[in-house]
């Protein structure tokens, strides 16, 4: 199927895995095939189709060239794309020397709320047209402006290029608000799996700290393995060898894996860290270390709301457009946006 899914277009192809995805559930199971448990959970029968569909492709996220990767990760992005019934306005914005995109919904006021935001991919993989979808999704759900950020990616720029980026990009954010349609008052910052992990960096060394954060399955420790790094080490999405493969085009050296700007978690103190929504996904290589560094924010007294969708797979905001467990997920964590900021502006 990998040779002839490249051949056909993504519309035909995406339009095809959605008509699977309609298809009742007793057909579906048969396609999926029996219930997978592991842990105490049960996956999703969304997401066990997703992966029966996929592993037909016989591609993993990870591994071999990134050029290769890149397009393999741009082309099933393509196939999940779908359009909501609130058009969005776009345009090029230069956040300082980053490229990044504001996405503004129809009949948004001036002067919202607004999401930093910063894709995921593994640091080498995603760009802005990868998360597209994403940010689209949050902007009409959430009621926000999004401003998503095109950092730099590894091998070609390593650790801490896309750190100085996220910075970069937070700080033009901050100071331009008015001039992005924003509240200067209400300003959140997200992002998904190594953006997740972007996301927090900025949370933390951020002068001008967020107001709120959204955290997708961030990425949070590369200094150590998890115990869900083995029980989900393959067969769900993301695996532990793409995740080796991604650390180490990133921060091939070892030594500095453990610094904050690449382990947040590590970080000496996050008592300043923003409210936060942080979402992990239950049958995924990173929910340990996502759900660690939820703990350390509670510890130190931050605001942290953390949700385990634990019959979901890494990955799954991206997953939307095919609907069930996949759209709910992310209705949860955008409606949670729209609460956070909206109360950041009563402070």
């Amino acid at each position: 199927m990998s040779a002839l899914s490249e051949r056909v277009p993504p519309a035909v192809v995406g339009g095809v895995l959605r008509g699977v995805f309609a298809l009742p559930e007793p057909v579906k199971r048969v396609i999926a095939g029996a219930p997978v448990h592991r842990d105490g959970q049960r996956l999703a029968l969304d997401a066990q189709l997703l992966l029966s569909l996929s592993r037909l492709e016989q591609r993993n996220l990870g591994g071999g060239r990134p050029a290769d990767a890149r397009r393999a990760m741009e082309r099933s992005n393509k196939l999940l794309v779908r359009s909501l019934p609130r058009p969005v306005k776009t345009r090029d914005v230069a956040a300082g020397d980053v490229p990044a995109r504001l996405y503004t919904p129809a009949g948004l006021a001036e002067g919202s709320p607004l999401l930093v935001f910063y894709h995921g991919g593994g640091w080498v993989i995603g760009d802005l047209d990868t998360h597209d979808s994403v940010c689209r999704y949050l902007a009409v759900n959430g009621e926000v402006r999004v401003l998503s950020v095109g950092y730099r990616l590894a091998p070609e720029h390593r650790y801490p290029a896309a750190v100085d980026d996220a910075l970069e990009a937070w700080a033009y954010a901050a100071a331009h608000a008015r001039e992005l349609g924003a509240d200067p008052d209400a300003i959140a910052v997200g992002g998904d799996s190594a953006g997740g992990n972007l996301a927090a960096v900025v949370a933390l060394r951020a002068e001008r700290r967020p107001d709120f954060a959204l955290l997708f399955y961030p990425a949070t420790d590369m200094s150590v393995r998890r115990r869900s790094r083995e029980l989900f080490a393959e067969g769900f999405f993301l695996t532990d060898a793409d995740m080796v493969w991604f650390s180490d085009h990133y921060c091939p050296e070892e030594a500095r894996r453990a610094e904050p700007d690449a382990s947040p978690l590590l970080a000496a103190d996050v008592a300043g860290f923003p409210p936060t929504y942080l979402v992990t996904a239950g049958f995924d290589p990173l929910r340990d270390e996502g759900e660690a560094f939820a703990k350390r924010l509670a510890d130190a007294g931050v605001p942290v709301a953390l949700r385990r969708q634990e019959d979901l797979i890494h990955g799954f905001a991206n997953m939307w457009g095919l609907g069930g467990r996949f759209r709910e997920a992310i209705a949860e964590a955008a409606g949670a946006l729209r609460t956070g900021v909206a109360r950041a502006r009563l402070r």
